[in-house]
């Protein structure tokens, strides 16, 4: 491997439109294959159009960026709409909550269920007349957009992976151990949904999912980006080093001197770096 709310709320899944990023945004509760509503806002961006090659006219831009955000983290956090925001200059926008998280149903399944939320979010992002989509997930939805992207292969043009754990059940850092109590223990589910509007299923995995390494091998072709700080707290170069391996020759890693984890240490500039590898990626 190479080294603010936004529009109206509606409670339906929207029909396929090309036309809809010429208009404004839009919110809406997309109905999972489980059945869980997840609350989720498009963005036509600040660039929606491109010259068309060869004519005389503009064409609509047709990429898309559906990002997944962190554990804890919603639609509405002020760091996800950062991100969606940056991420505008370069195509259109779907972000969305996790379930159990903000104001989408059901609870979270820290990362298992939640490849079924994404596959949502890309599926109406197609719906919406975008003929590429490049999914960019953090730290758990980190890990979410590499294993949708092995088990719903070809529906995203270009993968991004920020902060993601490469295996399951590390506790290695304090921050990991202090998520695992929060995750498995009755009172930490109550901080998690009083204190952090997250809701946290109770129910351990069974069968454990496929974790996010062994998912890495089977992205191939679709191009693959892997993000990491090398003052991760979470998460040490351990395990971006682990999905570079497990990617071998497939896709990109870039390890962020300075960079802490996930959406709150990616800086505005790192983002711009992302979208334009994206833009290039997604072909």
């Amino acid at each position: 491997m190479r080294n603010r709310s936004a529009g109206q709320v509606e409670h339906s899944t929207v029909r396929p439109n090309p036309e809809t990023h010429r208009q404004g945004p839009i919110r809406t509760f997309l109905r999972t294959a489980d059945g869980v509503p997840v609350d989720s806002v498009y963005e036509p961006g600040t660039v929606v159009y491109e010259t068309a090659p060869d004519t005389h006219r503009s064409a609509p831009c047709d990429l898309v960026f559906v990002v997944a955000h962190g554990f804890t983290g919603d639609v509405d956090r002020p760091h996800v709409r950062r991100v969606a925001g940056v991420l505008a200059r370069y195509g259109a926008v779907v972000t969305f909550s996790f379930r159990g998280h903000g104001r989408s149903g059901g609870r979270s399944t820290v990362g298992d269920k939640e490849v079924l939320d994404l596959a949502a979010a890309v599926e109406w992002a197609r719906g919406l007349g975008h003929a590429r989509v490049a999914t960019v997930g953090f730290s758990m939805g980190g890990s979410v957009v590499l294993r949708h992207a092995a088990l719903h292969p070809g529906t995203a043009d270009a993968v991004v992976s920020v902060s993601a754990p490469a295996r399951w059940y590390y506790r290695g850092t304090a921050p990991m151990r202090r998520l695992h109590w929060l995750v498995t223990r009755p009172e930490g589910r109550l901080v998690g949904r009083y204190g952090l509007r997250t809701r946290i299923h109770h129910r351990d995995w069974n069968p454990v999912p496929l974790s996010p390494a062994g998912a890495v091998p089977k992205i191939a072709p679709t191009p693959l980006l892997i993000v990491h700080g090398d003052r991760d707290g979470y998460f040490p170069l351990d395990h971006p080093r682990m999905l570079a391996e497990a990617a071998g020759d497939h896709g990109e890693l870039w390890v962020e001197p300075g960079m802490g984890h996930a959406e709150h240490a990616a800086d505005d500039v790192l983002l711009a770096r992302i979208a334009d590898w994206a833009v290039g990626a997604a072909g």
